[in-house]
Parts: C-alpha cells; structure tokens; sequence
C-alpha cells in the first residue's frame, strides 16, 4: 500500500520527460535479472500514457528507450534473449548483437545493444569516411553523425549499481544529464525511476555551455 502511493505522488509530480532515455547495464546485471528490461520498457510508457493524457499532447512522451549490456563475451547473454525478445510484444524492439540486427514489434523504439563499444563505433565511422574519399576539409559534426550506427542522442543516461560510465554512445552522449542510481539493476523499482524522472525535470540543461 505505501509503495503504491508513493508512486502514486511521484507520477503526479512529473510533468515533463526525456524524449530519449539511456539505461547502462553490466553483464552480470544482465543475467541476474534480465526480465527487467521488459519491466523498465512498460514503466516507460505506462508514464509516457500518463504525462501526454495530463499535457494533452504527445510531445512529452519517451520517444526512445536504450539498454546498453556491456560485456566482453556477447555469447554469454544468449540465455538472457526470451526476456530481451519479450519487448517486441509492447514495443519496436532492435536488438543488436555482434554484427546483426533483429527488429521485432511496433510502437515505441527500444534498443538492446549487447557488448558494442562506443569507440569502436566512432572508430568505424572515420574508416568508413576514408573508405568514401571524403575530404578532411568536408569532416564535421554533422557528416560524423550521419555515419553513426545509433543516430540519436539521449537526453538521460542512468547508470544503475554504480558511479561510472561505460563505452557506449560517447560521441552522443556528451550533453546527456547522467543519473548514477544506488540501486542494484535486479532491485530497481518502478519508484526509482520516477524518482529519476521526477529528478530530471529540476535540471537546467546547458549542452555545453
């Protein structure tokens, strides 16, 4: 009963949300609770539903929704893919693993990325801007972004268990607010993240500035 209050007052108090959301996640998170990606998913936009009903519009809505497995051994999440395959049945799920990519599902986009390197993505764009002879004189932000395999930029990144970053989205996410949660990812609540949210709304972004 407190728990449902509490959650309660925490979605009356959010009133705006992140267009994209970033969830890291180690790979021994992973495995101990992999049903929290579908959890995290409807969470998601059980609060989209309700903060675009209280705006009346849609703009308000989680638009994106990205979980980022970091591991060496992308292999040993094989057990974990009935859980991850579980998103496609309430959302678009595109699941990247090694060097293919499975989309399943309509509605809102949610991402699994299993084991890929931020550095190695922005390693793979420069090669590949050689490979098309582009001048160096023609190489800006927008060109790189264009050669990107995630193009998209995550206004939240939260960081669950722990208080550092892992290599992922590096070139996207130098603006994104980051969230560093206390909470083990087997223990996440749906309270923790409308403590998040609730939390983003107080932030005063900058990009850079």
């Amino acid at each position: 009963m407190i728990y449902w209050l509490l959650a309660h007052l925490l979605r009356r108090q959010i009133a705006e949300l992140p267009g994209q959301v970033c969830f890291m996640i180690s790979g021994q998170d992973m495995m101990d609770a992999p049903e929290n990606l579908y959890r995290v998913t409807a969470w998601c936009k059980a609060i989209s539903a309700s903060v675009s009903q209280k705006n009346q519009k849609e703009g308000g809505a989680i638009k994106g929704l990205t979980f980022h497995i970091a591991t060496r051994q992308p292999d040993e999440m094989t057990r974990c893919l009935p859980e991850i395959r579980k998103i496609g049945s309430i959302a678009r799920l595109h699941l990247y693993r090694g060097d293919t990519v499975e989309v399943t599902g309509s509605g809102m986009d949610v991402v699994v990325a299993i084991g890929k390197s931020g550095r190695e993505e922005v390693t793979s764009c420069i090669r590949r801007m050689a490979e098309d002879h582009i001048p160096p004189e023609q190489v800006d932000e927008g060109l790189l972004d264009s050669y990107l395999t995630f193009r998209y930029t995550p206004d939240m990144v939260i960081k669950s268990g722990g208080d550092h970053l892992t290599d992922f989205l590096i070139w996207q996410s130098v603006y994104s607010e980051l969230f560093f949660s206390d909470i083990n990812w087997k223990f996440f609540r749906e309270v923790d993240l409308l403590r998040i949210l609730r939390d983003y709304q107080s932030r005063m972004r900058r990009f850079g500035k």
